[in-house]
């Protein structure tokens, strides 16, 4: 009889923890094609550019790996911030 009750229950908790992803699974995804289609080492200006290139490659390889572990919301944030210091790169900052 108990496992009529919790069946149930637990069925709708997995139900409820899926789809709370959802949203940061599809910006994670697009950052993070957006990122990848914006870093272009030849548009780096000086050492200033290289430094700010370097921290964004090592972020996009986080929120990847944060992907893969379906952490959304971390990749998200990574890849935005990602994105920022891929423009850094370009301005030589």
């Amino acid at each position: 009889m108990k496992a009529w009750i919790c069946l149930p229950l637990i069925a709708l908790t997995l139900a409820g923890c899926a789809g709370s992803h959802k949203p940061y699974r599809d910006n994670c995804g697009s950052q993070l094609d957006a990122a990848w289609r914006e870093s272009d080492i030849a548009k780096t200006e000086g050492f200033a550019g290289s430094v700010s290139y370097t921290k964004a490659m090592s972020l996009l390889t986080a929120a990847k790996t944060q992907q893969q572990f379906e952490a959304f919301e971390g990749c998200t944030r990574k890849a935005e911030k990602a994105r920022f210091y891929i423009r850094e790169s370009r301005a030589g900052r």
